[in-house]
């Protein structure tokens, strides 16, 4: 095999760097935002930061309560941030966990019990998934009010594996259905059960796609702000993004990039450490079920 000549590698490269730097430009953007003084935000360069300080980060921590004072300080307000952190991990948390176990159940039995020719299930469930969140929006919030959620996390450990649901049950059904079935048999003839065989057999091999489907249901949960802000309307009991849409923007922005930031270090750190296995659940769930 030829070697590419060197116009073709140069445009690989360039593509490959135009796509990075689209990526990263606005993390860099809003952690330099973070870092600058008020004084700074209004003067100075609007991508480099010449004095970086962490005012903005200790002032979300500082603020315990909604009062506003007269001078000086008077016109920043106060925010519950760490209440409003300790809610959204426990979201996060109760969500992926929700949002798995569901899944798995649903995608082993579509995928490996379901009978032969049963087909339709497949286009149900992509369906399911591509239908407009608006348009189950008010009934969604009928039955909010009807099981005394409003204003209460459970609500959204409700909403959230939901709309996770049919993505993660059609990729994990996909991967269970073109897995081997003679590693499960060789299993149940060694005398183990069916969850003995799925928990100890299948359920390690599916390690990769489990992650996936867990980033994504945390990429989903994440990136939410219409329904945290909706459900959610007690200081304390909100989320980061429905607290951080509390804040003034005139007087608050800076504040607000600092929320943002600190919102992203648990997600972009878990991405981090799982990113390769991601990327093989994604391949493996698309793969085997092509």
């Amino acid at each position: 095999m030829s070697p590419r000549p060197w116009w073709a590698k140069l445009g690989h490269g360039s593509l490959i760097l135009v796509a990075t730097v689209y990526c990263l430009f606005p993390i860099y953007f809003m952690l330099v935002q973070s870092l600058k003084t008020p004084q700074e935000d209004v003067f100075g360069n609007p991508f480099i930061v010449v004095h970086p300080t962490l005012d903005n980060f200790e002032e979300l921590f500082e603020r315990t309560s909604e009062v506003r004072g007269f001078v000086g300080d008077a016109l920043r307000r106060s925010y519950p941030f760490l209440d409003w952190l300790g809610n959204t991990l426990f979201v996060f948390a109760g969500s992926v966990m929700a949002t798995l176990v569901a899944s798995v159940a649903a995608a082993y039995a579509l995928g490996r019990l379901r009978p032969p020719g049963f087909r339709w299930w497949r286009r149900v469930i992509f369906a399911t998934y591509v239908i407009p969140q608006t348009i189950l929006f008010i009934p969604l919030y009928r039955v909010v009010l009807a099981l005394d959620l409003d204003d209460s996390m459970l609500a959204l450990l409700l909403i959230y594996p939901s709309m996770a649901l049919p993505f993660c049950v059609w990729m994990l059904s996909s991967y269970f259905e073109r897995l081997p079935r003679e590693i499960e048999e060789a299993a149940l003839i060694e005398g183990a059960s069916r969850a003995g065989a799925f928990f100890r057999i299948i359920l390690p091999m599916s390690r990769p796609v489990l992650i996936a489907a867990g980033i994504f249901t945390l990429g989903t949960v994440a990136s939410d702000f219409m329904i945290a802000s909706v459900f959610l309307l007690s200081p304390h009991n909100q989320t980061v993004t429905a607290g951080l849409g509390t804040f003034d923007v005139a007087l608050d922005e800076l504040a607000a990039v600092a929320g943002v930031n600190l919102l992203a270090i648990p997600v972009v750190a878990i991405s981090a450490v799982f990113a390769r296995g991601f990327v093989r659940g994604l391949t493996a769930a698309m793969v085997e079920g092509a």
